[in-house]
């Protein structure tokens, strides 16, 4: 495929807005029919979500790959300039998708693990979490897109994709050797300043995030967790979009497989939150995968003729992630005395 953009903005706004609006819509029918009353979300309820999901996700993976194969076949120039037949680069299209949402996907297992340690840490009560990662997400996805828009802007220069890619291969490197340390969201220096700042009051005053106290609005924990969930997520972002940038160097495709691993998540949270400590090993899958995203955008692609072959680059990561899970399970983390 070109190294120009196929499914430029100025020309698929429309796409872009339609999409936008489909997901509104989704967040909307969620809350307001599937989870309006706050309620403890049971295995089987996260189970059912989690299925819903991914069939939504693979469904418009399959559509996105019909659209793009009529697209190519009207305009056979689009599909790469002569260099690909329309179906070969409509494939690729949707290839290039399913493997953005399987790395996206993998890396949010880690938010998993922030999730836990911060809702016992703030004491959310589990009927109230959902309530609180649903905002997170509306949150989440306002973020990603405006990093996905920077990374669509910088990412046309050489040196930045070079920039981009060494820090992925770093990142992976941190993560695979450094230690597990606790994380204490009390020590945060965003949610301390946030404290310093605003009025809080240490209890909870039902699924309310803001309640007025003496004349004055104070915050309520449930704002407060949401606040370091955002912050936490602005971090993940900046190691997920450059990875999935290094897989395609369509925005449309980045936003896309980004918005429905997000809208995943908290199904996915609710299925694994009491299971986290079984993918002990994951993380050294992940980091593995950082690097080697990391790896195609300063070696690999250049190496294979600009563009690392994706059939390759999916069935890498799926059967590091999947080795990763199994091998956890296989061995399972000793229990501390």
């Amino acid at each position: 495929m070109p190294d120009s953009v196929i499914f430029a903005f100025s020309d698929y706004w429309w796409f872009y807005a339609g999409f936008s609006a489909f997901v509104l819509a989704l967040l909307a029918l969620d809350l307001g029919v599937f989870h309006k009353e706050s309620h403890r979300v049971s295995f089987k309820e996260a189970g059912i979500w989690s299925v819903v999901w991914v069939a939504l996700a693979l469904l418009f993976n399959y559509g996105f790959y019909r659209f793009a194969l009529y697209t190519f076949t009207g305009d056979p120039q689009l599909a790469g300039l002569g260099a690909l037949e329309p179906a070969a680069a409509a494939r690729q299209i949707g290839l290039e998708f399913l493997t953005g949402y399987v790395v996206e996907k993998s890396l949010a297992i880690d938010n998993i693990f922030v999730f836990v340690v911060v809702f016992t840490f703030f004491g959310i009560p589990e009927k109230y979490q959902h309530r609180v990662l649903f905002y997170g997400i509306i949150g989440a996805l306002a973020f990603r897109a405006i990093f996905i828009a920077m990374g669509s802007v910088l990412l046309q220069y050489e040196w930045i994709v070079y920039l981009f890619g060494a820090f992925l291969i770093l990142t992976g490197i941190k993560m695979f050797f450094a230690p597990d340390k606790p994380i204490d969201p009390g020590k945060n220096p965003i949610l301390r300043l946030f404290r310093r700042f605003v009025p809080l009051t240490p209890d909870l005053h039902g699924q309310r995030f803001w309640v007025r106290l003496d004349g004055r609005l104070h915050a309520t924990p449930l704002m407060v967790s949401l606040v370091f969930l955002e912050l936490s997520d602005v971090i993940f972002a900046v190691d997920s979009v450059p990875a999935i940038f290094a897989l395609t160097n369509e925005p449309l495709i980045v936003f896309t497989s980004n918005v429905f691993a997000i809208l995943g998540l908290r199904a996915m949270y609710f299925l694994l939150a009491g299971a986290v400590d079984l993918f002990h090993l994951l993380k050294f899958g992940l980091a593995i995968v950082l690097i080697f995203v990391g790896l195609k955008m300063v070696w690999l692609n250049e190496a294979f003729d600009g563009k690392f072959p994706i059939t390759w680059s999916l069935a890498i990561i799926l059967s590091v992630i999947v080795a990763t899970i199994g091998l956890s399970l296989a061995f399972p983390k000793k229990a501390k005395p």
